[in-house]
């Protein structure tokens, strides 16, 4: 009995610890939409303990989770999460990122959401050089976008 009862004990504690290094790396898992004081929609983001801002949101009604990168052209898929969503890939392109030259192939996403904000065919592009399922939400969706950041949030906006 003592040892089903250790055994308990470790496998709560491992179920914990696993739900709080989650919820570090991606503290907004559960976005509120709310109506801006000037009538648009607007969501709040908590930077998670690294410093990014970190989100769930849908690609085509999927979950997926953002990475907000201002510095990235296009919302960047890792090619096996594009395998997944059922992705059509168009032409490739030459990009040049932090980590050199990478030749995606451009899509299109018919809807993209971040909380109760979404957009509508949204350009975005598949990269076979990303490991992971973490999408960089890059300016393709972001341009259409206000922001505001104060601390440790960011506060985004659609009129």
């Amino acid at each position: 009995m003592v040892i089903l009862a250790w055994v308990l004990i470790l496998g709560l504690m491992a179920w914990w610890f696993a739900d709080f290094e989650k919820s570090q790396n991606n503290p907004n898992q559960q976005i509120q939409t709310r109506t801006s004081s000037v009538g648009g929609q607007e969501i709040v983001l908590q930077r998670n303990h690294y410093g990014h801002y970190v989100a769930t949101g849908h690609i085509n009604g999927m979950p997926v989770t953002f990475l907000l990168d201002t510095g990235a052209s296009d919302v960047s898929i890792p090619s096996e999460l594009a395998d997944t969503l059922g992705l059509e890939r168009g032409i490739s392109q030459v990009y040049n990122t932090a980590n050199g030259q990478i030749t995606a192939h451009l899509t299109r996403l018919d809807r993209i959401s971040l909380g109760g904000i979404e957009l509508r065919n949204v350009p975005a592009s598949i990269n076979p050089a990303t490991q992971g399922d973490e999408v960089l939400l890059g300016m393709s969706f972001l341009k259409d976008l206000e922001f505001t950041q104060r601390g440790d949030t960011l506060i985004i906006r659609k009129y």
